[in-house]
C-alpha cells in the first residue's frame, strides 16, 4: 500500500463518529467529538446512514525518496450501525498524475452502545492494473471515554477517544525498501490511536500503525453547514521503519444523500 493512502480515510472518519445518543441514554452517554481521531490507523466509527464523502491527502517526502506523493478518495456510507451494521465503501486514486490506478476498501461497523463501536475491514483491493502492495485486513475497537475530566457537558461529547486493533498487510509487513535497509520484514500487527480535544477546538492525535509512531492535529469546521475535516501531522517518528520523519496532511468532507 502506498504510504499516502493510509492517511486519507482516517482523516475523514471523525466527521461520521456517532453524535446522537440513544434517547434512553441521553443523560449519561457522551458520544465522540467530530474531529479526526487518527492519522494512519482505522477507527470503528465508519461512514453510514447514506453519507457520501470525498477527500485528498499527501506526504512529503515519500519514504526513501525526495519526492512528495498524493492520493484522493471518495466513498459512501450505508446502513445503520445502531440497528444492524454500517457499510463503508471507498475508492482511492493512488496516482494523481495520471488517474489510472484505483483501489477499493470496505468496512463494516457496529455500534455497541456506551460510545463504543467495533469495525472490520478490507483495504487496498486493486480494481485496475498497477499498484505496489497487497490487501490488508483489520479489526478495530473504538471508545469515547466517559466521566470527568474527559467529557464536555456543553457539547455533550467525549473529549478523549481511543482505538485498538490488529491487521495484516499495511499493519504487519514492511516495505521492500525497509527490508533492503535492514529494518526487518514484519511489524507488530497490532495498531492503535488516541485523540484528545484541546480547548474545545481541535484533537491532538497519536497513533501506532503497526510499523511506526505518528502524531498530529485534527480540526473540523463548517462552511454553510458543510463539515470540513483537516488532519496534519508527522509520520515515522521512530527508526522502526522508513528513513525519517515526514509531513502528512489530508482532509475532506461528507454530506448525506
Amino acid at each position: 500500500m502506498k504510504p499516502v493512502t493510509r492517511y486519507l480515510i482516517p482523516a475523514l472518519m471523525g466527521l461520521f463518529a456517532l453524535q446522537s445518543p440513544d434517547a434512553g441514554a441521553a443523560l449519561t452517554i457522551y458520544q465522540p467529538n467530530s474531529h479526526g481521531k487518527s492519522l494512519t490507523t482505522p477507527v470503528a466509527w465508519g461512514a453510514s446512514n447514506n453519507v457520501f464523502f470525498v477527500g485528498a491527502g499527501g506526504t512529503s517526502p515519500s519514504p526513501y525518496t525526495a519526492q512528495s506523493d498524493g492520493a484522493a478518495v471518495f466513498g459512501v456510507g450505508l446502513g445503520d450501525p445502531k440497528k444492524d451494521v454500517g457499510v463503508q465503501i471507498s475508492i482511492t486514486s493512488i496516482d494523481l498524475t495520471q488517474w489510472q490506478e484505483y483501489s477499493a476498501s470496505f468496512q463494516l461497523s457496529r455500534d455497541l452502545g456506551n460510545a463504543s463501536a467495533v469495525g472490520v475491514g478490507l483495504q487496498n483491493v486493486m480494481i485496475t492494473n498497477g499498484g505496489d502492495s497487497g490487501k490488508s485486513y483489520f479489526v478495530v475497537y473504538s471508545h469515547g471515554v466517559q466521566g470527568n475530566p474527559f467529557i464536555d457537558k456543553t457539547t455533550r461529547e467525549s473529549k478523549l477517544t481511543y482505538s485498538i486493533g490488529a491487521g495484516t498487510g499495511a499493519y504487519s509487513k514492511k516495505s521492500p525498501a525497509d527490508i533492503l535497509h535492514g529494518k526487518g520484514t514484519y511489524g507488530t500487527y497490532v495498531f492503535g490511536n488516541v485523540a484528545y480535544e484541546v480547548a474545545h477546538s481541535f484533537n491532538v492525535i497519536t497513533d501506532w500503525s503497526g510499523l511506526n509512531l505518528n502524531a498530529g492535529l485534527s480540526k473540523t469546521f463548517f462552511i454553510s453547514k458543510l463539515p470540513i475535516g483537516i488532519v496534519i501531522g508527522v509520520a515515522d517518528l521512530t527508526k522502526y521503519s522508513g528513513d525519517g520523519p515526514r509531513l502528512v496532511i489530508s482532509g475532506g468532507t461528507g454530506f448525506p444523500f
